[in-house]
């Protein structure tokens, strides 16, 4: 019988993203920033929602805003247009993810003096990014009424990471088959722990809410 020979190589990656992102940790500790990761899939509404969620609390906190995209810089651009904050586009050469490496060389680009928030805009992906830490203090996931509420069903890891998960579009329900009481018990299954609040930047369900839960943490973070 043939020997086969087993190695094992995707610890040395996990410890990098690790390593890489316990430094992300320590730059913004020593800023006194913190720091949410906004993930979601294409068309979930994350630039619309920030953009709200920025014009509410920029005149209580200083806020600075990361965007990541393949390669244009029309979301950054839109949220700077929009809000007034300082933003910072990042290409990421096509890779469906951003990891806590890559971040880290974006905040050496970055100056955070002052920041007391810093809202990083993942790519729009429910797969990719939700396998790598990126440093932040809170996973936010954006989960909209038009994609189905047998969403966590199919892409676990993403409801799985996620500390808060924000039901967007809210305004559209009466016109999909979405099961509010299906979602939450979907989502439950996963991530018992998990923060669901519906909310919609249209009319401003749950933002209120919202901005509360984000001010509370940023003063914990303190």
């Amino acid at each position: 019988m043939g020997e086969v020979r087993v190695i094992e190589i995707n610890e040395n990656i996990s410890a990098h993203n690790d390593a890489a992102a316990d430094l992300v940790r320590k730059k913004l500790a020593e800023k006194g920033t913190f720091f949410i990761n906004i993930m979601s899939a294409p068309g979930s509404g994350k630039t619309t929602l920030l953009t709200a969620l920025i014009n509410r609390l920029k005149d209580k906190i200083n806020i600075v805003e990361m965007d990541v995209d393949i390669e244009s810089s029309l979301d950054a651009q839109r949220v700077a247009d929009a809000t007034g904050v300082r933003s910072l586009q990042i290409h990421n050469g096509g890779l469906c993810h951003i990891d806590a490496d890559m971040t880290y060389r974006a905040l050496q680009e970055f100056d955070l003096d002052g920041a007391d928030l810093l809202i990083l805009e993942n790519i729009g992906n429910l797969v990719c990014p939700a396998e790598f830490d990126t440093g932040a203090h809170k996973n936010i996931m954006l989960f909209s009424v038009p994609e189905g509420d047998d969403k966590p069903l199919k892409y676990p890891l993403m409801f799985t990471v996620s500390d808060i998960i924000l039901i967007t579009k809210m305004d559209t329900i009466s016109y999909f088959n979405f099961n509010m009481e299906q979602a939450e018990k979907n989502i439950r299954a996963l991530n018992p722990d998990a923060v669901i609040l519906p909310v919609s930047a249209k009319t401003g369900e749950g933002m209120d809410a919202l901005e509360t839960m984000l001010l509370e943490s940023l003063h914990q973070n303190h």
